[in-house]
């Protein structure tokens, strides 16, 4: 158990090790006098509904998940668990390409007895539906800084070609006959298509309109989050600040994902302190504060209940790490 536990710990350091630098990194794009000058200015009553907010986001995002759950077959399965499993998996994101996350199909099976590639593929359809809820809420940004719009076009477009390809269903069994016909995929060829069966109906029109509706909403309360970052840094309130801060909490959220970097790390902060500078005027030490303020509250504080999580969960999360 011990040995299992540090195995899984060990996939962690390098992305903590990663997040402290960006942490330094941050601090020092500014000066760092200036840069804790900000951060202890701000005005804390903010901070509060920050977190509130974050929690509403992982709110529905748990109702995702478990209405995921049930479409890959898990039914009946309580929502306490099911919670548990959701919120033990946060730290996973930061993790080398977030390849730790593919825990939770272990962890899955260990618990409902469903084929892990099925989990995985619960995985990849939060990871898409999240995507494509913050990329809805990118698009007037995008329509009105049109520098933006390649980046988000090609990524818009991967996704949709993806959830296309899984729906088509004679082609993507074809070429998964195809792969089978190889030595190095052909060992995995059953897991392949457990992995496809899940990810079929996960993507079926209803699902993804539920799925990307409640990310949608969910990642709106980050923004409105970062909105709160910003008003307690001194900015001015209004909507066009309102919407500058939902535009960049969720792009960079896109361009972390997209990064494979874990967490995201270095390509949200370092899009989250550009984009504010560039569309708002502000300068890097605000900037450097408000990363510094809206990652606490959104990424590590995750990360932190994740690890509470397994504090309290050591046979069943532990226990499953190197199955």
């Amino acid at each position: 158990m011990e040995e299992k536990s540090n195995t899984i710990l060990r996939r962690l350091i390098p992305g903590l090790l990663f997040g402290f630098l960006v942490f330094l990194v941050l601090i020092l794009i500014g000066d760092l006098r200036q840069v804790s000058n900000q951060v202890l200015g701000f005005q804390w009553k903010y901070y509060p509904l920050v977190l509130l907010l974050t929690l509403f986001n992982y709110l529905l995002r748990f109702f995702k998940w478990h209405y995921y759950l049930g479409l890959v077959g898990v039914k009946n399965y309580p929502l306490i668990k099911s919670a548990r499993l959701f919120l033990a998996g946060f730290p996973l994101a930061v993790t080398p390409g977030k390849a730790g996350e593919a825990l939770k199909g272990v962890w899955l099976k260990k618990e409902t007895g469903v084929p892990i590639s099925r989990g995985i593929s619960v995985v990849l359809a939060e990871r898409i539906s999240d995507g494509l809820g913050v990329l809805l809420l990118s698009t007037l940004g995008v329509i009105a800084y049109p520098r933006y719009w390649p980046a988000f076009a090609i990524i818009f477009s991967g996704l949709i070609l993806l959830i296309l390809v899984i729906q088509i269903r004679p082609a993507a069994l074809w070429l998964i006959d195809q792969g089978g016909k190889f030595p190095l995929i052909k060992r995995f060829s059953g897991g392949l298509r457990e992995f496809y069966e899940g990810s079929y109906t996960l993507f079926r029109p209803k699902a993804i309109l539920i799925a990307v509706s409640l990310g949608t909403i969910s990642w709106l309360g980050e923004g409105i989050g970062m909105y709160l970052v910003l008003l307690g840094l001194g900015v001015a309130p209004g909507w066009t600040t309102l919407s500058v801060a939902v535009f960049v909490l969720a792009f960079s959220t896109v361009v972390g994902a997209v990064s494979a970097l874990p967490g995201g790390l270095g390509a949200a902060e370092a899009s989250i302190a550009g984009m504010l500078t560039l569309l708002l005027s502000l300068n890097r030490d605000t900037a450097a504060a408000a990363t510094l303020l809206i990652r606490f509250a959104t990424l590590w504080f995750a990360v932190a209940l994740g690890l509470a999580v397994w504090g309290f969960s050591r046979k069943l999360l532990f226990g499953a790490a190197d199955e």
